[in-house]
């Protein structure tokens, strides 16, 4: 049984270097503007920095892949091809796209550059991967985190195409990166401003015994003081329906995997990602050190293998509202 390769991320130099001295097989990194769906102030890589992360991760043996993985905006389609070309001058190991107009650009200008299927691209089955296959040539994709390990076994076993997972981070139950909730809340897409909530329209208002967050004016959670305060998500929001206020969309928890570790290796599996470029250097140690340490007991025997309590100890420290799920891997209903 082959063990998955451990993808981590990096939203700065001193990240990347920390995924790769705890373990990361490769790291994912994206521009400092906007062909980047992390696009956040004080974050990503200007071109010297892309340079010597790529040569402290070589040095190392460690793959680096460039997220560039939105969506060229009307009359810009040239930023993003610019973004494409200096990817291959930089001489990365892959390029992380999801423009169907940006595959085509790279697979035609050069046909060297080792591309990946982003997230972004919404692939759900084996037939959106194979078209993407046939047509520009990708050698991986990365599933959204919709799917039931049942659904990623069958598409695996459909593709010729390496397939990659999320294994732990926050979860996305709309359409990755392009919340249509979030664009109607703030006016501005998330797939090229960088977050679901950007920080200008998020609003904290306390009061005796309540914080009250908002985003664009949108009440998305009130907390007693005794509750920790929530970033203001629309998907994680408790709202009232039908007389009861709840988490009607998804609670605020992180994706964690650990427990299925080997039957995602089983069903051929063949990289398993961590979700954070926003997240720091210390959050990037500590999920690969304790995913590494993981993997490599899954790789001495399946048969072997348990999830020491140690392990999950570790990511709840990291995890939203330092709660844990399987997520749609393990939903009850098919």
């Amino acid at each position: 049984m082959k063990v998955p390769r451990l993808v981590c991320p990096a939203g700065s130099l001193p990240a990347l270097k920390a995924a790769v001295d705890h373990g990361a097989d490769e790291v994912y990194f994206g521009f400092r503007n906007d062909t980047n769906a992390r696009n956040f102030a004080g974050l990503n890589f200007d071109r010297p920095a892309m340079v010597e992360g790529i040569r402290y991760a070589h040095a190392r043996n460690r793959r680096v892949l460039l997220a560039i993985n939105t969506f060229a905006q009307p009359g810009r389609a040239v930023d993003w091809q610019h973004a494409v070309d200096e990817a291959a001058a930089l001489g990365v190991d892959a390029v992380i796209l999801a423009d169907v107009g940006l595959l085509d650009y790279a697979s035609r200008r050069h046909p060297g550059l080792r591309l990946h299927l982003s997230v972004q691209g919404s692939a759900t089955s084996y037939e959106a991967v194979n078209f993407a296959h046939r047509e520009f040539g990708i050698r991986r994709a990365v599933l959204p985190r919709v799917l039931t390990l049942a659904q990623v076994e069958t598409v695996i076993r459909n593709t010729p195409v390496a397939i990659e997972v999320f294994g732990f981070g926050s979860l996305c139950v709309m359409n990755e990166g392009r919340c249509w909730l979030s664009s109607y809340a703030t006016g501005e897409s998330p797939n090229t401003v960088g977050a679901c909530s950007p920080a200008r329209h998020v609003q904290w208002e306390k009061s005796p015994g309540r914080m009250n967050t908002r985003l664009n004016g949108i009440l998305i959670d009130s907390f007693a003081d005794d509750e920790a305060a929530g970033y203001p998500t629309l998907c994680k929001g408790r709202f009232e329906v039908q007389g009861e206020t709840y988490y009607a969309l998804e609670e605020p928890t992180s994706l964690n995997v650990l427990e299925i570790l080997p039957d995602i290796a089983r069903i051929g599996v063949a990289a398993v990602k961590v979700e954070g470029r926003q997240r720091s250097p210390t959050y990037v140690a500590q999920v690969t050190r304790t995913l590494r340490a993981a993997l490599d007991e899954l790789a001495d025997g399946a048969q072997r293998y348990h999830v020491r309590p140690a392990w999950q100890k570790e990511l709840a420290r990291v995890s939203e509202g330092s709660q844990v799920t399987l997520g749609a891997y393990d939903r009850p209903w098919r």
